[in-house]
């Protein structure tokens, strides 16, 4: 009679493993578990390529203590998601040992490249730096003084595009509004806010094309509010001023001021102003909320040829 939890001793199907030292004799010896193979298995935890180039976040700006603190954290986030990341910061008005410039990181980051490349012979290292803008829409005349910046450092670096749009550009304003008061805190729940703005104005700098990009994000932002959403330029005179005057034609009456924008672009003053330009309340600026941090690893990544995890990506998974 065969026993209950498997073949008996001796039969073809048995399996015993020699007894290891110490083990009573004529029981089987428990062996390691196979490696999990197939959909479940756990992945291979991701790292940095050996010698890949560094990560450069440009930031806009008069460089504060607010601005490095938040460029800080940005980048902290991007090494949790790729360990090994060679993350550095570059300010576009920075000049100094405590806010170092664009150009400087980048001369910096070439010049340890070139002396990696002769000490193991390398002809063609590639490119030394990939620069990531902290914007979260485009602005010509910053992207223009960015590449000027890689120009004149004489580095081979590669500069990516802006943050935005972005479906976790619109989760992110959709966060900030909540922690303002002035929209529900999650799209799931019918719950109601009292002080919930039904109608947005989404506030950008950089011009025509700011506004245009902003207004991609600002549909994405709409569906998940279900208010009307408009992009307008706070560097432009009267523009918030002319789109809050459209919202309230519209039909909306409590409006909110929803700042496009990731901070250290921002003059010091300019969201204050606008939001009482427009008569209405404003939520926070993006700042180092997780998915900007994400989007800038995504960037760098898609340039140097780096699969991340859905995960680093900001993607949710179900």
């Amino acid at each position: 009679m065969s026993s209950p939890t498997g073949p008996a001793p001796g039969s073809p199907h048995f399996d015993a493993a020699p007894p290891s030292p110490g083990a009573a004799p004529g029981l089987p010896v428990r062996m390691p578990r196979a490696r999990q193979s197939g959909r479940h298995r756990r992945p291979e935890p991701l790292a940095a390529p050996e010698g890949a180039p560094a990560l450069v976040l440009a930031v806009p700006g008069t460089p504060t203590s607010a601005s490095r603190s938040l460029a800080e954290e940005v980048s902290s986030i991007a090494r949790s998601e790729l360990p090994g990341l060679d993350a550095r910061i570059g300010y576009l008005d920075g000049g100094d040992d405590e806010f170092p410039s664009l150009e400087a990181v980048l001369a910096h980051a070439a010049a340890g490249q070139k002396a990696r490349a002769e000490a193991e012979g390398q002809s063609d290292p590639g490119p030394a730096a990939v620069v990531v803008p902290l914007l979260a829409g485009p602005d010509s005349a910053l992207l223009r003084r960015i590449r000027q910046a890689i120009m004149n450092s004489g580095s081979a670096a590669e500069l990516t595009d802006v943050l935005g749009p972005h479906p976790l550009l619109a989760e992110a304003l959709h966060v900030r509004l909540s922690e303002a008061g002035l929209a529900r805190a999650d799209r799931a729940r019918l719950f109601t806010v009292a002080t919930a703005a039904d109608g947005i104005i989404l506030a950008t700098v950089g011009g025509d094309e700011a506004v245009q990009a902003a207004g991609i994000t600002g549909m994405l932002l709409s569906a998940r509010l279900a208010v009307p959403v408009l992009a307008a330029a706070l560097d432009e005179e009267g523009a918030i001023s002319r789109t809050a005057e459209q919202l309230r034609g519209s039909g909306s009456q409590q409006l909110a001021l929803a700042p496009y924008l990731i901070g250290p672009e921002i003059a010091d003053g300019l969201l204050g102003a606008a939001a009482a330009e427009a008569g209405c309340a404003s939520a926070e600026a993006l700042g180092a909320y997780g998915t900007v941090g994400r989007l800038v690893l995504s960037n760098y990544a898609a340039s140097v040829g780096i699969t991340l995890p859905t995960q680093a990506q900001g993607v949710p998974v179900r």
